[in-house]
């Protein structure tokens, strides 16, 4: 079998385009994020709030709970940054994972519509192989982590009790993020 090499240029120039719009669309939310930040008078680097991340989740992934290294760690928007989940820079929408589960993460935030949830993040810890059918990926990563199912199905609801207790400290911020998801959403 040879190499597609048209196709392949037919994707990369696909993809290019969804780069851009994503980068345009990522850098007004950047914008909005600022000014929300200062009303709210607090930011993700604040002491305040890297703290409270520290302290919720310590050194590890927020979704696997594996150990987080330099080298392998993401600023995890649960809100992906991006023109379909619109989430925004701003405290109880930011925290730290591992890149393998923030690259896996990104399946469900590119998705226009999702199915198992209302957010990425969430529609991500809903992959526990009960949700999906056979050849779904992001039950398949799951599954790669957690091959026993029933310690699988547990992990994956502490992780989302976890984040859901952790944003429960940020109310104004969570509903800044739920109105510029809904306000996109019918825009």
């Amino acid at each position: 079998m040879s190499f597609q090499t048209a196709a392949y240029l037919r994707k990369a120039t696909g993809r290019a385009k969804s780069d851009v719009a994503n980068k345009l669309v990522s850098m007004f939310l950047h914008e909005v994020s600022r000014k929300i930040c200062a009303s709210l008078d607090l930011s993700i680097s604040d002491s305040k709030y890297t703290t409270a991340v520290v302290a919720k989740f310590g050194d590890n992934c927020c979704y696997c709970r594996r150990p987080l290294e330099n080298d392998r760690a993401a600023v995890e928007h649960l809100d992906g940054m991006n023109r379909f989940r619109s989430g925004l820079h701003i405290p109880g929408n930011v925290i730290v994972s591992c890149k393998k589960c923030n690259n896996e993460k990104r399946r469900d935030d590119q998705l226009h519509e999702l199915t198992l949830a209302d957010t990425g993040w969430e529609s991500f810890l809903l992959h526990n192989s009960r949700s999906c059918g056979e050849i779904c990926k992001g039950c398949a990563y799951w599954k790669f982590i957690w091959p026993d199912e029933t310690h699988r199905i547990r992990n994956l609801n502490e992780a989302r009790q976890r984040i859901l207790d952790f944003q429960s400290g940020y109310p104004a911020s969570i509903e800044w993020s739920r109105n510029a998801r809904i306000y996109f959403a019918t825009n």
